[in-house]
């Protein structure tokens, strides 16, 4: 059966079902669900991914709850699954991203539209591969989230096994999660390119010019963070999106 009361913990998440045609089923979404920008005008925002409002989702009486491992705090959608229909997402590669939107699919009963979405991300996922020069080493790769401290991602994470599929060779991969990162290491790990992702910490073109002071000859761009990071109908932008920031190289 159709959910017809969905509320959305998970931003990227919330963008995947609008584009599964369930706009008008969502009741409730994050202050961070921000694609497409009309929607929080249109239903209630609980709170912050970390921070859910749980009275408001209960006000809201859900039939199905979105939340993602990472994303949410597990104490407090523990609480929200002892009353409501939840389903937690646990998201650490691209296949397993697909299995999600599969899932969304069934769930929601939108599993046609799941399957031709999942269908056309291949595809454009081919598209890439054909075009990315097969004799091309990965370039070796620092994908920064944070300033004060740096922090950086390990090789366990999501963002780590785009990076991978798009070319770049996380030079943290041996580390776990977020590494905290000194300046001293970042020297170290001698980089050929630095990404400077826009979330959560919101990197501009200020940050670059004290970076490469510490890494001359290293190239640092400003990347798209939710190519990286969304895991649901944001997959059909990703790969033309690594086509254009290999480029700038």
């Amino acid at each position: 059966m159709s959910a017809k009361r969905i509320v959305s913990l998970v931003p990227s998440i919330t963008e995947l079902l609008v584009d599964l045609g369930l706009e008008t089923a969502i009741v409730g979404v994050t202050k961070f669900c921000v694609h497409p920008k009309h929607l929080r005008k249109n239903t209630t925002i609980i709170g912050g991914t970390k921070n859910l409002r749980l009275e408001v989702i209960r006000q809201l009486q859900p039939d199905l709850i979105l939340a993602n491992k990472e994303e949410n705090v597990r104490e407090q959608v523990e609480a929200l699954a002892a009353e409501f229909k939840v389903y937690t997402s646990d998201i650490g590669n691209f296949d397993e991203a697909l299995s999600m939107i599969k899932t969304v699919g069934e769930l929601t009963d939108r599993l046609p539209e799941a399957e031709a979405l999942i269908t056309q991300i291949n595809q454009a996922k081919s598209r890439f591969e054909a075009v990315k020069p097969n004799n091309s080493k990965p370039y070796r790769t620092l994908y920064l989230i944070w300033q004060k401290p740096w922090m950086s991602v390990g090789g366990d994470t999501y963002i780590s096994n785009m990076m991978q599929i798009a070319g770049f060779e996380n030079v943290c991969r041996d580390r776990q999660r977020y590494p905290e990162l000194s300046d001293a290491v970042i020297q170290s790990l001698a980089p050929e390119v630095i990404l400077l992702s826009s979330e959560p910490f919101p990197f501009t073109e200020k940050h670059i010019s004290g970076l490469q002071k510490l890494l001359p000859e290293a190239a640092i761009l400003l990347a798209d963070g939710e190519m990286f990071s969304w895991y649901g109908s944001r997959l059909l932008q990703a790969f033309d999106y690594f086509t254009s920031l290999r480029l700038r190289i």
